[in-house]
């Protein structure tokens, strides 16, 4: 027995939490947002020039924007500082200029990452502009809101922005297998904790895109099976052991993502009743509410669309109400949007024109614009015949260049098919007027 008292007892080991232990150490470390940090993409090419710049960090909770940016520190051998702008202020800002400027005396760089940059107000966010600019710091900012918005467009002009994505359900079920691999370090083959397919499957739907949460469900899941005397996770045990911690949103059984499902149909359905009595279900059950105010928000977009674009209005408005209040007050905001939803006249329009636009995008993507609608700042593209004979809408009979061609030469797909429902109805009746304008500019150009 060592008389070492400062030996380490793997008994009595600091707890660390699996989130940190996860923590990347790398680029290659990262789970998710290949789009990026693929082979000669955007972040990618930023960490291997040797060269930092400021950037701000868009995406939702839970993608690593926090990672990101202290592996930039690493990768850079640079100080980090880290600011929270919901509970920091200017006076943050001035220790960590001290605390930088001291660095640059010893000839270090210093990144300085504010997160919720969106949460400062537009004097704070103004008196990170000198310092930016003088090369005191590298500033990077993440934000869940768009930044178009939230962010001065002083700052934002010296700052490139790097959107991230939510992981995919692949990505995050990847992340489980790390997680697991981590828990079960140092433990005998006959404690360790295995979880099945269909777990790996639930644990990943449940997360929805955030890897901070999947980890904290992994965790607690395991946590439990091992007091147990259990060696595995199944979807059976993931009823059990989320149902006191992260409660699977069903105290029947049924999974979240069934329920949710049943929320979705019963607004399409018109039914303000069954949404109402899901929704409440959902909440009762431990669903995060957040959660629930984004697929009201997709609802509303992917069924309801322009047959009554105050839908939109009213969940987005339900999501914000939710964000200033909070459980249980802003929950009511959000009901009334599932309610008005589902009392709304529909129409998924929209939707079926926003995805075969896409399609016919990606196959005719080639196409080169008509020289009439091409812009012409230069004299060299006005004697080129850029913009020439453009038809300027405003100043043609009510209101519409009739006959005019706005597609590629060769192309005149139709994708937008209002229904007769709503808003929708009236807008069908105006684009068959002026389809009818366009069959008498054609008939008389005959």
């Amino acid at each position: 027995m060592s008389n070492d008292l400062f030996a380490a007892d793997p008994a009595h080991r600091p707890y660390v939490p699996l989130a940190e232990r996860l923590r990347p150490r790398t680029l290659s470390d990262v789970v998710g947002q290949s789009h990026l940090l693929g082979p000669d993409k955007p972040l990618r090419v930023a960490f291997e020039s040797g060269r930092p710049h400021s950037m701000i960090f868009w995406g939702p909770p839970g993608v690593g924007k926090t990672t990101l940016a202290r592996l930039m520190a690493d990768g850079f051998d640079a100080q980090f500082i880290a600011i929270s702008a919901v509970l920091g202020g200017v006076k943050d800002i001035r220790e960590a200029v001290t605390v930088a400027q001291v660095a640059q005396g010893q000839g270090r760089r210093t990144i300085l990452f504010v997160d919720e940059v969106h949460r400062f107000n537009k004097a704070q966010q103004d008196a990170f502009l000198p310092y930016v600019e003088s090369g005191l710091f590298t500033f990077i900012g993440a934000t869940t809101e768009n930044p178009s918005f939230e962010v001065n467009s002083a700052l934002l002009s010296r700052a490139r922005v790097y959107v991230l994505q939510s992981l995919s359900p692949e990505e995050l079920q990847q992340l489980v297998d790390r997680a697991v691999d981590a828990l079960n370090d140092g433990l005998e083959e006959g404690e360790a904790i295995r979880v099945e397919p269909d777990a790996r499957e639930q644990l990943a739907a449940w997360a929805d895109g955030d890897a901070r949460r999947l980890i904290s469900a992994v965790e607690v899941v395991a946590e439990s099976a091992q007091s147990a005397g259990r060696d595995s996770v199944d979807a059976a045990w993931l009823e059990i052991s989320l149902s006191q911690n992260l409660r699977r949103f069903d105290k029947g059984g049924d999974a979240f993502y069934d329920q949710i499902s049943a929320l979705h149909k019963s607004v399409r359905g018109s039914n303000p009743d069954a949404a109402l009595y899901w929704f409440c279900r959902m909440i009762d059950g431990g669903a995060d509410p957040k959660y629930l105010s984004r697929r009201l928000v997709r609802m509303a977009v992917e069924d309801i669309g322009l047959a009554d674009p105050r839908a939109t209005d009213l969940a987005v408005n339900g999501a914000d109400i939710y964000e200033r209040l909070g459980s249980p007050e802003g929950e009511l905001a959000l009901a009334q949007a599932v309610v008005y939803m589902a009392c709304a006249a529909k129409s998924n329009a929209v939707y079926n024109a926003y995805n075969q636009a896409r399609q016919f995008a990606a196959e005719h993507g080639s196409a080169s614009v008509p020289i009439h609608l091409r812009n012409a700042p230069t004299k060299l593209m006005k004697q080129l015949g850029h913009g020439k004979a453009y038809r300027y809408a405003h100043d043609e009979p009510h209101g519409y260049a009739a006959g005019e061609q706005y597609f590629p030469d060769g192309l005149k797909p139709s994708f937008y098919r209002p229904t007769d429902r709503g808003l929708e109805a009236k807008i069908q009746q105006k684009l068959a007027f002026l389809r009818e304008l366009d069959a008498l500019e054609r008939a008389k150009n005959r």
